[in-house]
């Protein structure tokens, strides 16, 4: 995919607006919609364009991206009345980096490979940090062809994007990681807790325990904000919600056993309940808080 094609890109978020500003980094035309004007104003004050609406931001486009929180959302912008299947053109690559479930991406993928289109699934990892960086972990499903066209876009976005298999294997792998990752999660949440109760420095503690086999991306990427009880949302809680309700669900349609998973999505539910659904999902720490009695 050379540099100068043509990229609509449906939703600038936490997420999507870093994607697409260093897409026009990499000398991309991308041409940005948000429901959000403002974000739409960032993308072009960081060189990109801007549109009124899905039909004219995918109207040139041999590249369409979609960046929106959930299933819903992804097909209303695909297949709703003034949406990409609609209005882009012929033979259009589709790729939605959204994490939704694998059944409906299956059927968003049968729906637009009817209608001409070419489809990945693209989900993605790294959160906030990820994005800005470019470090992102992609997980792909599609056919090869398809991912050997995008894989230059990938390439800038991120470090490791992998074909998984086909259309809705990489939502699928984006559920395992969101399951690993919300355990993770939890488990320096509560070594955090622990080390707190019996008097420790935790920044010394957190720094020998990630030089070792207890260390990892969450404990180095999240950490420290965890310690201070900084809960910007880089990914927030209400979305980590539903990436466990899709994990939780998928595993029990197919007979798989969670059962750590599906406690910890107990925890991600709990804290969206109390109204922290705006906080970085590292607030699973309020539970373990909660818990031990330890709250002010």
């Amino acid at each position: 995919m050379p540099a100068n094609s043509n990229i609509a890109f449906i939703g600038l978020g936490i997420m999507g607006l870093p994607m697409a500003t260093n897409l026009v980094k990499a000398g991309y035309s991308v041409t940005g919609y948000n429901l959000d004007q403002a974000a739409i104003d960032k993308l072009v004050a960081n060189g990109g364009k801007g549109a009124a609406n899905i039909a004219e931001a995918v109207a040139d486009a041999d590249v369409v991206i979609t960046m929106v929180p959930d299933s819903p959302q992804v097909e209303e912008v695909l297949t709703g009345e003034g949406g990409v299947y609609d209005n882009a053109k012929a033979g259009a690559l589709v790729i939605d980096m959204s994490s939704i479930r694998p059944d409906v991406t299956q059927a968003l993928a049968e729906t637009g490979t009817k209608r001409g289109f070419r489809v990945l699934d693209a989900p993605v990892s790294g959160g906030e940090a990820g994005a800005i960086e470019a470090k992102l972990s992609i997980m792909v499903g599609g056919t090869q062809e398809d991912f050997d066209t995008a894989k230059p876009i990938f390439d800038v976005l991120g470090t490791t994007p992998v074909l998984v298999g086909p259309n809705g294997a990489g939502q699928t792998v984006k559920a395992a990681n969101q399951l690993i990752v919300a355990g993770n999660i939890q488990l320096v949440a509560e070594a955090l807790v622990f080390l707190e109760a019996h008097g420790v420095d935790t920044e010394a503690g957190l720094e020998v325990l990630g030089g070792g086999l207890a260390g990892s991306t969450v404990m180095a990427r999240k950490g420290e904000a965890m310690r201070k009880r900084e809960f910007q949302p880089g990914f927030r809680i209400a979305l980590h919600d539903k990436d466990m309700k899709i994990v939780t669900t998928a595993a029990r349609e197919a007979g798989v056993a969670i059962p750590l998973g599906s406690q910890v999505a107990q925890f991600v539910g709990a804290l969206k309940h109390q109204g922290h659904g705006g906080l970085d999902h590292s607030a699973l720490l309020k539970i373990v808080e909660q818990l031990s009695g330890r709250t002010e």
